[in-house]
């Protein structure tokens, strides 16, 4: 919309992603003036109703958070509680873990490329769209997608808020019999996603990279999943119980999900691209040599190649889920035991989407005290809109609906998953 010098572009709610948000963009002349990703949805105030819970309760009630990542929600909040009861959970109940969570990285990524974002690059409004002239493609993503619900199903109980997982483990640990099937499964898992990376390869890749610090967990001697410090491109390192003195959270008056910044350094990123870029020498040689053959260097400063590095770790997911089974011993017991105590504890592990940070203050009985809830896409949210006013600023000339379309794309690249990215907003009402 144009009025007296000034173009409008607005999108009331944004379509392929996970939940309820808006775009706001305002142009005066030849300047963008303000730029604004609105996360609209209702806070959902899971910190405040988690406290005066169980402490073994949190897993299950943050999964809730998200259908579609709901293992990071339950490992991050079993690190945090298990951090703080003074128990560190290892051996194979630890690969387990690192199991389920392949499942979810399979399954998300593969429905964020197959049904949300290709359709951009190929010129769809939508996967059925796209289903009717490429019925194969789409078919081929969700055989993909379902090895990892498959996965998911096996060791946590069901694919959407698995009910298996538990404090110190799981509550049922399966036998080797049980997951020989997967394995068999997987292997054709992995031809499906080698293609998947030579297909998105060739796709057009419009010109534009960013500056941001990239932020990721990592380990020594593997790709970081389910654990692992803080690293970013800016040279930091730190634990994850020093999260809170680095990543810094306030409130804007567009969003209910509160922005994230980096003490003293501003605005960060994180997610697929900050993992590839911090990490990608811990992938397995099958991973890297299809990042290799996919043009993908040592870093991805293009947000729009991120779909490349999602679709690298489906491979690296699905190689390492078959590593995890061929090497799976039966824990002892399903679970360690956790003793409550009272204590702070601090958890992160790496959703499909970025860092996930939990935090919880439990009682002597084990009643949580406090708790706090760091998603990806909130963290995200200042370097989304500060790429699209560089984007938007570059891409004046296109008429308001290329343009706004384009900013759609945009948006997409970051996969924001934004029902996770609500979580407290502070109300103030001025009344004159």
């Amino acid at each position: 919309m144009t009025h007296r010098g000034e173009r409008i572009l607005d999108v009331r709610a944004l379509a392929r992603v996970e939940g309820e948000g808006a775009m706001h963009v305002r142009v005066r002349g030849d300047r963008v003036d303000d730029v604004r990703l609105e996360i609209y949805e209702p806070p959902r105030f899971f910190e405040a109703f988690l406290r005066g819970r169980r402490y073994t309760e949190p897993p299950d009630i943050t999964a809730r958070i998200c259908g579609i990542c709901p293992v990071a929600y339950q490992m991050s909040a079993c690190a945090a509680i298990e951090d703080a009861c003074g128990i560190e959970v290892g051996g194979p109940i630890g690969e387990l873990r690192r199991l389920l969570y392949c499942g979810e990285w399979i399954e998300s990524h593969t429905l964020h490329i197959y049904l949300l974002h290709a359709p951009d690059f190929l010129g769809y409004p939508s996967a059925l769209e796209l289903a009717k002239d490429r019925r194969d493609l789409v078919e081929r993503g969700l055989a993909l997608k379902k090895t990892g619900n498959d996965l998911l199903e096996l060791l946590g109980g069901r694919a959407i808020h698995p009910v298996n997982v538990r404090v110190g483990g799981f509550y049922r640990a399966p036998a080797p019999r049980e997951l020989a099937p997967m394995r068999e499964r997987l292997r054709v898992a992995l031809d499906q996603a080698l293609v998947t990376v030579e297909w998105v390869a060739g796709f057009d890749f419009p010109d534009f990279t960013h500056d941001h610090e990239l932020l990721a967990l990592t380990v020594p001697g593997r790709y970081a999943i389910e654990t692992g410090d803080v690293v970013t491109t800016g040279g930091l390192r730190f634990g994850v119980r020093e999260f809170e003195e680095h990543v810094l959270e306030e409130q804007v008056p567009h969003s209910t999900a509160l922005h994230a910044r980096l003490a003293g350094r501003g605005r960060y990123l994180t997610g697929p691209a900050a993992r590839y870029t911090l990490n990608h020498d811990q992938l397995s040689p099958i991973a890297r040599q299809a990042a290799a053959a996919a043009g993908l260097g040592a870093d991805c400063r293009n947000p729009y190649r991120s779909v490349v590095v999602r679709a690298i770790e489906i491979v690296y997911a699905v190689d390492e889920a078959i590593r995890l089974i061929d090497a799976y011993e039966p824990p002892v017991r399903p679970a360690e035991e956790v003793p409550p105590r009272a204590g702070a504890g601090r958890g992160a592990t790496e959703a499909p989407r970025g860092v996930l940070f939990h935090r919880y203050e439990l009682d002597a009985d084990g009643l949580v005290r406090t708790a706090r809830i760091v998603p990806p896409t909130s963290q995200n949210q200042a370097a989304i809109e500060d790429d699209l006013t560089r984007f938007v600023g570059e891409r004046l000339h296109l008429v308001d609906e290329r343009l706004t379309a384009d900013c759609e794309q945009a948006i997409r690249n970051y996969d924001p998953c934004i029902s996770c990215a609500t979580h407290f907003l502070d109300l103030s009402i001025d009344r004159g």
